[in-house]
């Protein structure tokens, strides 16, 4: 069999992987593999090939991988959901104790206590959403 043809099933292989991975590793060293797949049908001798294979794998795994996993695994741009609500201003229906009481965040209205429990805010007040606590905003008076 001919090296070439080696060197591409084991690219094929790896890719094939890299599939059911997703860590991008063993893609990058199919495609390192697939480089010296094309050195092989050049006729590089097989010691220069495993060079080749071996610098490629070792260069691409040290500068593309750690590019390409911040960029597909990091977190996501703006948090979402409830983690979205903490910091917004929030106006106050009922009495904010420390025990509880109702903001309107947006257009929803939150069960609320306040983040000091030794605090009173009073209807109509602005508080920020310092924190969700289950389904419990947990709020401080703007000065």
């Amino acid at each position: 069999m001919d090296p070439w043809l080696v060197w591409l099933i084991v690219a094929g292989a790896l890719a094939v992987a890299e599939i059911f991975t997703l860590t991008a590793a063993l893609g990058i060293l199919g495609a390192a593999a697939a480089v010296t797949a094309g050195t092989a049908a050049l006729g590089l001798p097989p010691p220069l090939q495993f060079v080749v294979f071996a610098v490629l794998a070792a260069v691409s795994l040290l500068f593309v991988r750690p590019a390409t996993v911040r960029r597909l695994g990091g977190p996501p741009a703006e948090p979402f959901g409830v983690d979205a609500l903490v910091g917004r201003p929030a106006r106050v229906v009922s009495e904010v104790t420390g025990a509880g009481g109702r903001v309107r965040i947006g257009g929803e209205e939150w069960t609320a206590r306040a983040y000091d429990e030794a605090l009173v805010i009073p209807p109509g007040a602005t508080v920020d959403v310092m924190e969700i606590d289950g389904a419990t905003a947990v709020v401080y008076p703007r000065e």
